[in-house]
């Protein structure tokens, strides 16, 4: 994987650029999963099997990959404590609650316009 670097200042960062850091972030943690692992780590530590547990549908592979995407970015934090087996917790840092409070607005989003999402897709389907 290629690191796009910033170059300038952060106000230089451009969302609409293809080479632009600003937009691999964004990319990065605009998905489902990314969105609901930091949901459900807002309400604190959790082990992987818990957040496993707490998403339904994810899977073993796509936690993964994304809690590594989410720790790589610092968003989430990974603590690994020496006992046998090793316990894993996974909590968010201080700019992962920052997103959360973004990811808490589209999840409210969600809930105040899911009817009016849903009946525009019947009517276009029709």
């Amino acid at each position: 994987m290629v690191t796009k670097q910033l170059r300038g200042s952060v106000d230089d960062a451009d969302l609409l650029r293809a080479d632009s850091l600003a937009r691999e972030i964004f990319s990065d943690v605009a998905n489902k999963w990314a969105f609901l692992i930091i949901e459900s780590l807002g309400e604190g530590t959790l082990r992987f099997s818990e957040l496993r547990n707490e998403i339904e549908g994810i899977s073993h592979k796509m936690l993964t990959q994304n809690l590594r995407m989410l720790e790589r970015n610092g968003l989430v934090e990974r603590t690994v404590h020496p006992t046998v087996p090793p316990r894993v917790e996974y909590t968010l840092t201080e700019a992962g609650q920052g997103l959360r409070a973004t990811v808490d607005g589209m999840c409210a989003w969600t809930h105040r316009y899911l009817g009016h999402i849903e009946a525009s897709r019947r009517r276009f389907d029709a």
